[in-house]
């Protein structure tokens, strides 16, 4: 039996890391090749990091694919101080897995996620459904409500969205976000544009830019043309970032919210 029982809860490391058992089957590849094939993964959560990702017991892991690190980084995945290459089908890539110095994960190991990384393992599954980014976490909910709440969206005191017919996201750790029918928003004021982003609760997103003459990040506006089921009721509709915009809800100004997308739409602006 796996020494990290399914039967512990949530668990808390001197080096500041919380992990749990999951009872998933979790697969990950390097193009056709399969590098971890699991059914006793932990979920390990390291400090600041809002996301979970995977660790695994070395005997379910392609090791013959490992090589010692031939530059491995310093200061990165709390600590860790083992880091492997993986050569798979000639191809080299660096600081793709490591160790954590926790004593209570030895003999596991993880691995970096190309879609949230730009490096790593290219598809991961649990159980037979493919999963992007980053790992679910299973202490998160995300609901989709149909709602008939007045909702309305400005920019510079200029109303862009208006809508008796909004649907609100409610994620866990997240402000609650409006999702607008495209007839209740002022189109003519955005322009599409060609940046993408993926969430592994929602789908693949497009996004859409203010041109008027306010001082806005780009992208401040996105949709999910084909969401994941969970958020079906999404489908179409367009959000906005209240952190960069204004939200009335029920003639009520809301506070805008400071995040961790705070610093990536000021990184945005930057560029």
């Amino acid at each position: 039996m796996n020494a990290l029982s399914t039967a512990e809860s949530l668990r808390s490391t001197p080096e500041g890391l919380l992990w749990e058992p999951s009872e998933r089957w979790v697969r990950g590849r390097k193009g056709d090749v399969t590098v971890v094939d699991s059914r006793h993964p932990v979920l390990v959560w390291e400090p600041g990091v809002p996301v979970p990702l995977y660790a695994f017991p070395r005997e379910e892991v392609r090791e013959d694919l490992l090589r010692p690190a031939k530059n491995p980084p310093t200061g990165t995945h709390t600590g860790s101080r083992v880091f492997y290459d993986l050569e798979v089908a000639d191809e080299l890539l660096e600081n793709a897995a490591w160790t954590f110095p926790a004593h209570d994960l030895a003999g596991h190991i993880a691995f970096e996620w190309f879609q949230r990384t730009g490096k790593g393992l290219d598809s991961w599954y649990e159980e037979d459904e493919e999963i992007f980014i980053h790992p679910r976490d299973p202490h998160k909910r995300v609901d989709a409500l149909p709602s008939s709440r007045h909702v309305q969206v400005e920019i510079a005191g200029t109303v862009v969205a208006d809508t008796h017919r909004p649907v609100l996201l409610f994620e866990t750790g997240l402000p609650t976000r409006y999702y607008i029918p495209r007839e209740d928003v002022r189109l003519d004021l955005l322009t599409p544009t060609d940046h993408h982003t993926g969430c592994p609760y929602k789908g693949t997103a497009e996004y859409w830019s203010w041109h008027g003459k306010a001082d806005v990040p780009p992208n401040v506006v996105w949709g999910y043309p084909v969401p994941l089921p969970a958020v079906a009721a999404v489908k179409g509709l367009l959000a906005f970032y209240n952190e960069a915009v204004d939200i009335i809800v029920d003639d009520e100004r809301l506070e805008r919210p400071v995040t961790h997308f705070n610093k990536t739409l000021s990184s945005r602006s930057a560029h």
